[in-house]
């Protein structure tokens, strides 16, 4: 895989000769790519403008390059598009559900109902005991400060520890996660439909007048939705009840609405036929009927009229089947219609599926919404770091820009970076982003904070005016003439520049990505293949790869190595961030968010050999959130690799689950390498689930015995790097079982 996406290595003579045989031998008339992220678009040769010393170009020949590839990632989407020439046809993401609670997670929301209804009784403080005991042995303690068991609590207390274990269950029951995989032309079920939905009305709409369904709920009992969040997220018991109440009532609401276009298969049919005869029922609307048997039957009926008729429309766009229409189409070479790609959820018109993608103006980003909607999560960030560090602001973070992730938001992420160091971008006429002003110290509140930005390969193809516009931004800042322990940016450029003998602007210097035709740092691929040492030599790799600094003031001139500003700019940073803005992927779903994280090396870079505070902010929902690195890495354990609900609908997609499933947890080892931000019991439960069922076992073993044998192998990997301490009857039975897999693909029977 290293060679794959070498940029100084020619693809081998095996990938050269199919394609050769495909347009030379066999003479095919078109080639169908399924995607998404292949190899073709990611070998040696120019970003754009391909000539025929360019391997995409020579493989691909004269070829029609017709390509499957996921609505959710237009950013790549668009490499194909440059260097092979492919008409990106779009297909939907697995569908989704709401992660639900098994096992303890559901014991513990049966006592919290029971304490609810008996807390003023004399059980009230027995059950208290009971939810503690039983969140402890959930491993809930590492995301809830719970009390010793036996300690006495007021009345207040109680309903306090009792709220703060119920705002996290609701989390992981809400969480939305991909179950099975999307079969091309297989619109989604009505089930599905609702989940897509619901989580469409979640969201404001202000430049179109509609207003999200939880906040018209909340508004119905006298509450700001935004209040309902901030008051559950602190654990306040009567808001984490109100917000279920919201949500159950608006999950009813929109089920009730889809069911009046729903078939005894489940499946929406004659949408439009019935929306037309549905809307302007008034008392009659199937919403206001749900909604009439509960506490919100006062909800106002023009804002909810308004939203359904919007509802209606995007239903139509979640179950139209245009996917095998469109590839028909483009094999018979006529017009594919054009469409973005991105997360329908912010954005429906990404649907219907089937279109031939595309991404945005990158001139245009951010947006004054992207903007807004970083500040939020800039300054929910700023104040749990203080929080958590004595009060004391970071002086720099360290984060990662996404290609994809910046054309779903409009450019979230870059607005992030220009809110942490104190700028607004300023568009002109055009709406054209090419310009920055500073925020004064007096309107920004705080001190700028310094970054260490690291670029995605693609974000620097996608985005190269935003990479100079962010370098343009640091460099402004660091000259500004204000006083240090107010701008943290020129403090850090001018004791590097002393130290290095160089101009302060190039001392600010803050932009890295990959030299020009390289992607990643590779240490993803050296922990798939288990093809590294330590974690200094992930760390080295890291480096060597990722410290080339982009240089507004030299225009043309490309990614220059600048690795030793790289390191002593990362060597002041108190935390590292990434974000996640999609339902479908998240830390473990992929290898790229744990091959950007620097916080082991930050770690070894900083003087005092502190590790820094590590964050991920999740803004796929309306109430935006920034967790730790490890809260994330644990609430994605809890509701993929260890949630019945995930797995068992990975395994009802046969071998390609059982391959999803090994992926999970190498990503989870991953996690354990670059930060070590992964509790043991991840590790434990995983074995629990997956090697000591022995019906599981045979499951996975019989259904794919290469995957199972990797499974295995990261379980030992796990407990010989140090990241898993577990009984040497587990290491035993995984070292038999390894051994019995081998035999199994080999075909040697005992």
């Amino acid at each position: 895989m290293r060679l794959l996406f070498s940029k100084s290595a020619s693809p081998h003579h095996g990938f050269a000769a199919y394609y050769s045989f495909v347009e030379k031998i066999f003479e095919a008339d078109a080639v169908l790519h399924f995607g998404t992220h292949g190899s073709l678009e990611f070998m040696p040769g120019k970003q754009v403008g391909m000539s025929d010393v360019c391997y995409p170009d020579s493989l691909i020949g004269n070829i029609p390059n017709i390509y499957y590839y996921a609505a959710n990632n237009p950013s790549e989407a668009t490499i194909a598009k440059r260097r092979s020439y492919a008409n990106t046809i779009s297909y939907l993401t697995p569908p989704a559900e709401n992660a639900g609670l098994y096992k303890g997670l559901k014991q513990l929301a049966e006592l919290i109902s029971s304490y609810q209804s008996l807390k003023d009784t004399g059980r009230g403080v027995q059950i208290v005991s009971s939810i503690i005991s039983t969140a402890k042995q959930c491993n809930l303690d590492k995301d809830v400060c719970l009390p010793e068991e036996g300690v006495e609590l007021s009345a207040e207390e109680r309903d306090l520890v009792v709220g703060k274990v119920y705002s996290k269950i609701m989390e992981i029951e809400s969480r939305l996660l991909p179950c099975g995989l999307h079969v091309i032309g297989e619109p989604p079920s009505a089930v599905e439909a609702v989940a897509t939905l619901v989580n469409i009305a979640a969201l404001d709409r202000p430049e179109d007048g509609i207003y999200s369904l939880p906040g018209i709920l909340a508004e119905t009992v006298g509450r700001d939705i935004e209040d309902v969040y901030r008051g559950s997220d602190k654990g306040i018991l009567a808001d984490v009840e109100l917000l279920r109440q919201i949500t159950e009532a608006s999950r009813g609401a929109i089920a009730a609405f889809v069911d009046r276009t729903t078939n005894k298969k489940g499946q929406v049919v004659d949408v439009a036929e019935k929306l037309s005869s549905m809307l302007g029922l008034g008392l009659m609307d199937p919403w206001v009927q749900y909604l009439s048997k509960t506490k919100f039957l006062r909800a106002d009926r023009e804002k909810l009229r308004t939203l359904f008729e919007f509802l209606g429309e995007c239903l139509k766009l979640v179950v139209a089947d245009n996917e095998l229409s469109s590839l028909k189409q483009a094999l018979e070479g006529s017009y594919v219609e054009p469409g973005p790609g991105g997360d329908p959820i912010r954005n429906p018109k990404v649907l219907p599926t089937g279109k031939n993608i595309h991404a945005l103006d990158p001139q245009a980003i951010p947006t004054a919404a992207a903007m807004q909607s970083a500040k939020v999560v800039v300054d929910r960030l700023i104040e749990r770091q203080k929080a958590e560090n004595g009060g004391k602001y970071p002086e720099t973070i360290a984060l990662v820009l996404w290609g994809t992730d910046n054309i779903k938001t409009y450019g979230e992420s870059l607005a992030q970076v220009l809110w942490m160091i104190g700028v607004r971008p300023i568009a002109d006429t055009f709406g054209r982003v090419n310009r920055v002003e500073a925020v004064s110290l007096e309107e920004l509140g705080r001190p700028r904070i310094d970054v260490v930005v690291n670029c995605s390969g693609v974000f620097r193809d996608l985005f190269i005016n935003q990479m100079n516009l962010l370098d343009r931004a640091v460099k402004m800042v660091a000259e500004l003439d204000e006083p240090e322990d107010q701008n943290y940016v020129r403090k850090h450029a001018m004791q590097q520049a002393q130290e290095l003998g160089v101009p302060v602007r190039e001392a600010a210097t803050r932009v890295f990505s990959n030299a020009s035709g390289s992607y990643s740092s590779n240490v993803n691929l050296a922990v798939e293949n288990s093809s590294w040492n330590d974690e200094k030599q992930l760390q080295d790799m890291y480096v060597s790869r990722k410290s080339f600094a982009f240089d507004c003031d030299a225009p043309g001139a490309g990614m220059m190595e600048k690795r030793k500003v790289f390191e002593m700019a990362l060597g002041t940073a108190d935390a590292t961030f990434q974000n996640l803005d999609s339902s479908e992927i998240s830390l473990t779903d992929v290898s790229h968010y744990f091959d950007s994280d620097p916080t082991n090396l930050v770690q070894s870079l900083r003087k005092d050999g502190r590790k820094p505070s590590a964050y991920v902010a999740d803004t796929t929902t309306a109430n935006a959130q920034v967790r730790t690195l490890a809260e994330t890495v644990r609430l994605d354990a809890r509701t993929k690799l260890l949630n019945p609900k995930w797995y068992e609908g990975m395994m009802s997609s046969g071998y390609e689950g059982v391959r999803e499933i090994e992926k999970r947890l190498t990503n989870t080892v991953g996690w354990s390498a670059t930060s070590g931000q992964v509790d043991n019991w991840v590790y434990e439960e995983a074995n629990d689930t997956f090697i000591k069922d022995e019906k599981m076992l045979q499951r996975l073993m019989e259904t794919n015995p290469n995957s199972f044998r990797k499974l295995v192998q990261t379980f030992l990997e796990a407990s010989g790097r140090g990241y898993w301490e577990t009984s040497e009857e587990n290491l035993e039975r995984l070292r038999q079982l390894y051994s019995e897999v081998e035999d199994k693909i080999e075909g040697i029977e005992r």
